[in-house]
């Protein structure tokens, strides 16, 4: 005897729930088991030298960017640049550890406040969840905001407000300001291999704006009712050369993506990217094939090892169909390759927080510099080969010969690449 239509469909279904719920169960349960495994194998080791590029300093328009490719470099002119602020300082980071790097930044913050200098600071609650709440107590004369954990509230469908505040700005002042992709915390001073920027002239001013909006925007029931908008007299210069790029999930504004892309498409000689975290979407990945068949030398480098290994290993599905197209895929040793940079043809540039990822490109706010300059993109381009000469670069050959078992754990945790 048949079972009534009704009552087959809904079998069907029961078994077509039960099986996703059982993939995705799978999925998951791999992903938590390699970063787990991954974390044990990490205990103990040291950390390995890598070679780095010197600071340098190159004039673009009116003012001048110094690029950073060293923690400790870049610390010590932060730092230096907060003891000599006159009047205001700006602070956000994304992640801002308690170990001895944080309390050194924690305490030039305070001694600048103390001296009568305006300092405002914001760092992202979620990513510092680790961090001891007692060194999360500031001193009374600094305006803190913590980008909450969970920013929702009651509207669990707004999309717009689970974006994390993946940003990290340094303004002093009008004379100067930092931008890149260092966090604060002792082991990024000397293990990661990351790049920044400082910026001096008009550019500045645009950061200051950047920094203003944010807090401005995220200041309700954050702040005691006391705290006004952080209201700046802005100046009507502007930098034509170097160009502020801000991703806003809260008003949907996710400008860095398009950037990249435009960039790409009208390259004629090379693209030179960078970046800690490669999960493009589908009309990226397009636009580095064309580039490269086209005869643009599209060099995509990215580490060896992240911090992540489930991003490197969701990352290598698209590398066949790069390679096929002559993308040259290179990566990094002996370090966590953490920057976010690409140059194009030797006179377009960008430096910034924005992986080539999901949560950077469409989720996360995060703030790019593109800079339109010939000396400051051989600055970057001469930063690549140095990180070149530090890398092992992915054969066809060597990647079509890899084992069954890693093409079926790509396979698998593959359909998890639109979350990350």
């Amino acid at each position: 005897m048949r079972l009534p239509a009704p009552a087959t469909a809904d079998r069907v279904l029961l078994v077509l729930r039960r099986t996703l719920l059982t993939v995705l169960g799978v999925q998951f349960a791999l992903a938590v088991g390699m970063s787990l495994v991954d974390s044990y194998r990490r205990r103990g080791k040291k950390p390995k030298p890598f070679p780095v590029t010197a600071p340098r300093t190159v004039p673009v328009g009116d003012g001048e960017i110094t690029t950073y490719t060293y923690g400790r470099d870049l610390y010590a002119d932060m730092i230096a640049a907060i003891e000599g602020a006159q009047r205001q300082v700006l602070f956000e980071t994304y992640i801002w550890k308690g170990d001895e790097v944080g309390e050194r930044f924690k305490a030039a913050l305070a001694a600048a406040a103390d001296r009568g200098v305006e300092v405002y600071c914001i760092y992202d609650g979620f990513a510092n969840l680790v961090v001891s709440p007692r060194f999360k107590h500031f001193p009374s004369s600094l305006k803190v905001l913590r980008f909450p954990t969970y920013a929702a509230g009651w509207r669990f469908f707004d999309v717009t407000r689970y974006g994390r505040d993946h940003r990290k700005i340094l303004v002093v002042d009008e004379t100067e300001a930092f931008v890149g992709g260092y966090n604060i915390g002792s082991a990024y001073e000397t293990e990661w291999r990351d790049t920044h920027v400082r910026i001096t002239g008009p550019g500045v001013w645009d950061l200051k704006r950047a920094f203003a909006d944010f807090w401005n925007l995220n200041r309700r029931h954050r702040l005691r009712a006391s705290e006004r908008p952080l209201l700046l007299e802005t100046a009507s210069t502007w930098e034509p050369r170097i160009r502020i790029h801000r991703n806003v999930p809260r008003l949907w504004m996710f400008p860095i993506r398009n950037t990249y892309i435009e960039a790409i498409n009208r390259a004629s000689r090379r693209v030179w990217l960078t970046t800690a975290y490669f999960l493009p979407d589908e009309d990226f990945v397009d636009a580095l094939k064309t580039a490269a068949r086209r005869g643009v030398d599209v060099r995509v480098l990215v580490p060896l090892k992240s911090n992540h290994i489930v991003a490197d290993w969701i990352s290598r599905g698209h590398y066949s169909q790069l390679l096929d197209a002559g993308v040259r895929i290179l990566r990094y040793r002996d370090a966590m390759m953490h920057a976010k940079t690409m140059t194009v043809d030797g006179s377009w540039s960008t430096v910034g927080t924005a992986n080539i990822d999901r949560l950077s490109l469409q989720g996360n706010y995060e703030i790019n510099v593109e800079v339109i300059d010939s000396g400051f993109a051989q600055a970057l381009e001469e930063v690549f080969e140095t990180d070149q000469s530090n890398s092992l670069e992915l054969t066809s050959g060597e990647w079509e010969a890899r084992d069954l078992h890693r093409k079926f754990t790509e396979s698998v945790l593959a359909p998890l690449r639109p979350l990350l």
